[in-house]
């Protein structure tokens, strides 16, 4: 089933002609991403001749690029937070216009030999940290608020563990190789085989994983689960890379053309609220944006995951973002500090109310 167009009220004034719009969404689970798959960004924009162009499968790498930097005019972005905060800092011109909220696995894990049963035996131990020679190192990011917050939730801090680097290399770990920003194809071989094969050498006592591929490695070499920050009641505990997602679009694009900028969301709003009644469709589709079985889908993600892609502005998501950028300045990955909340823009969200789509009757 497709979508219809939409039926939108006439424009007060003439708006700015636009042949084409830019999405780009990571290989997590996303509203973004179902609509892709289900066609309903072509049946939305292609009755007015507009094309809609993926940075996944552009082969013009200063465009990818724009998949962490946002420099692409006219372009959206809905994925990890850390890429969109890293180029607000350094003075893209950008607005927040949604935020979702999917709970991971996220996991400080070891092997059983290391002796580390609890938190509290975390004390003097060597965690891993990933340094990759990429533009904003996110699993750098990503893997220490992991371990700061494991430690704090037992009273410790930075001073009370031994911080090993982890840098990539061109003969192992994850260096990066050609393809689409985001995908697994630039990603390297495995997302964590650089911490992996720290922790299987004895090089380090503990690693930060998290997601599908995360939650596999734990089974492949047999490691131990010493916490889920995935799972704790605290979202503030929970916030992470993936945690809340940003969906981002450039400043310009919302000050020609408001009413692409309103359509898109709806569509991605939709997408959401589809997915909540279609769970088995849902998982597929997250399945393959994660290269991933239905089954490591709804143990990574949750068995009702369908029900957490709503794309939305709520307060826990907005909290969520703050606190992270914080954490994120605070450590050294944003060039400058900002507003954060300034940095949301709720006008195009309001606006969204009027479009109605038949597939989601």
């Amino acid at each position: 089933m497709t979508a219809t167009a939409l039926s939108h009220e006439a424009p007060a004034l003439p708006t700015r002609a636009t042949q084409a719009l830019w999405y780009t969404r990571c290989p997590v689970p996303t509203a973004l991403g179902i609509a892709v798959h289900r066609g309903w960004f072509d049946d939305e924009f292609g009755p007015d001749g507009i094309a809609l162009n993926s940075l996944q499968e552009t082969g013009e790498a200063h465009k990818r690029e724009s998949h962490f930097d946002h420099s692409l005019p006219h372009s959206f972005r809905q994925g990890g937070n850390v890429p969109a905060l890293w180029a607000r800092s350094r003075g893209a011109d950008t607005r927040v216009i949604g935020l979702s909220w999917t709970n991971e696995f996220q996991a400080i894990v070891t092997l059983p030999e290391r002796g580390i049963r609890t938190l509290r035996d975390l004390r003097g131990r060597r965690l891993g940290l990933p340094r990759h020679a990429i533009s904003i190192d996110f699993w750098r990011a990503a893997a220490l608020k992991g371990f700061l917050s494991a430690l704090e939730l037992e009273g410790l801090g930075h001073g009370d563990a031994e911080w090993v680097d982890l840098p990539e290399t061109a003969q192992g770990g994850r260096a990066r190789r050609s393809g689409p920003a985001g995908t697994f194809a630039a990603r390297g071989a495995h997302e964590y085989a650089l911490e992996v094969a720290a922790l299987v050498r004895g090089d380090v006592d503990a690693i930060f994983v998290k997601g599908v591929s995360g939650l596999s490695t734990v089974h492949l070499i047999g490691a131990q689960v010493v916490i889920d920050l995935g799972s704790h009641p605290d979202p503030l505990v929970r916030t992470g890379n993936g945690t809340p997602r940003t969906l981002t679009v450039d400043q310009a694009l919302i000050d020609e053309r408001p009413d692409l900028v309103s359509r898109f969301l709806s569509v991605v709003v939709g997408a959401g609220n589809w997915a909540t009644q279609h769970p088995a469709q849902t998982v597929a589709y997250i399945g393959r944006e994660t290269c991933a079985s239905d089954e490591w889908v709804r143990y990574a993600y949750g068995a009702e995951v369908n029900r957490h892609l709503e794309t939305n502005l709520a307060q826990t998501s907005i909290d969520g973002l703050v606190a992270f950028k914080d954490f994120l300045f605070e450590w050294g990955f944003l060039d400058h500090d900002f507003d954060a909340r300034a940095w949301i823009d709720p006008v195009p969200l309001a606006g969204i109310g009027r479009h109605r789509h038949a597939w989601l009757a």
